[in-house]
């Protein structure tokens, strides 16, 4: 009765949180596959299921079966024939499950061959996009190094293209997964991964490290966004341009702010970044600051006021005695960091 009392106490709790594990962030979830890897991942991932589900209807069925045709009844003392032994059933149980594997091992094989195929697209040659990814507590730094530059927690991709990324990490092991368009590779100090993604349809896909790597692991987040090749073209040219004088006064002012404070030092706004902080060349384009607030201009006067408040283990400086008229003008200068 103890027992029954316990199970029915957390049992709504427990469909609660069930409930609550399927409402998520958009794309963040491997079961909308909007890219080649992750279709296979998920088509593997239904066959599994069927597969398992065939197993447990079969083995329920035929307990129930016996279960019912071979009860023992008052009074029955004949002891039923004994099958200890038998060779058909001994290759039956044998055979059956080396079929299921087979099934399971022949998309698993093919498919890890291609996911693991980081040679270039031959439709697009020389002009495949790689990426050198390098994880951080708690961000992510993505150089275009072909191109030039350096973009920090949102990576742009072109669409129906193979994308290479390099995998490394700064300081401790960190995991770079994309749910809605693959799976995860874990970035290594010292060591170099591969992984390659393709994205079927423009979009904003959300990204998480998977691997606990610190104080501020649930908030290490990133976006890859996906544009048509015309598009992302543009987007790297406005990346690679050098970045303009701001034209309004505050901003002007702002840029001083900027220089002042040193904060050049640690984010770039043009060119190829360091492995201090986030490049900030498109830094008005974005949604969210530190990868999760919300972008508005009071979370970013926060952010930069206390940075390990909002984000714990950030090793940003924080600036909380910096007067009230140059946070508006840095404000002002850091929102004009876009890219048309």
């Amino acid at each position: 009765m103890k027992l029954w009392k316990t199970v029915r106490r957390f049992l709504p709790l427990s469909l609660l949180a069930f409930v609550l594990a399927g409402c998520g962030e958009t794309n963040l979830t491997a079961l909308d596959p909007k890219g080649p890897q992750s279709q296979w991942l998920f088509d593997n991932m239904l066959l599994s299921l069927y597969i398992m589900a065939f197993v447990t209807i079969v083995v329920f069925a035929i307990f129930f079966i016996i279960l019912a045709k071979f009860r023992r009844n008052p009074g029955d003392d004949e002891i039923p024939k004994q099958v200890h032994g038998s060779t058909a059933l001994e290759i039956t149980w044998t055979v059956i499950p080396i079929i299921l594997l087979t099934i399971l091992a022949v998309p698993t094989i093919t498919g890890t061959f291609m996911l693991a195929d980081k040679e270039p697209d031959p439709e697009v040659g020389e002009n495949t996009v790689s990426i050198k990814v390098t994880g951080h507590q708690f961000w992510w730094q993505f150089d275009y190094e072909k191109e030039g530059f350096t973009a920090g927690n949102d990576v742009y991709i072109p669409v129906g293209e193979k994308v290479i990324f390099e995998l490394h990490a700064q300081d401790v092991q960190h995991s770079f997964w994309v749910p809605a368009l693959g799976g995860k590779v874990d970035t290594i100090p010292g060591i170099t991964n591969h992984l390659w993604l393709e994205a079927d349809e423009p979009g904003v896909f959300k990204g998480k490290c998977a691997e606990l790597c610190g104080s501020a692991h649930a908030l290490m987040d990133f976006k890859v966004i996906a544009l048509e090749r015309d598009e992302y073209d543009a987007w790297v040219e406005g990346m690679t341009a050098e970045v303009p004088e701001p034209t309004e006064t505050l901003a002007q002012q702002g840029r001083a702010v900027f220089e002042e404070n040193s904060c050049i030092g640690c984010h770039a706004t043009g060119g190829m970044g360091t492995a201090a902080g986030p490049a900030l060349s498109n830094f008005g384009n974005r949604t969210t600051i530190a990868n999760y607030l919300e972008h508005t201009p009071e979370n970013l006067e926060a952010w930069i006021r206390d940075p390990k408040g909002l984000k714990q283990g950030a090793v940003m400086p924080a600036y909380p005695a910096m007067s009230d008229e140059d946070m508006e003008a840095l404000i002002a200068y850091l929102e004009s960091l876009t890219i048309d």
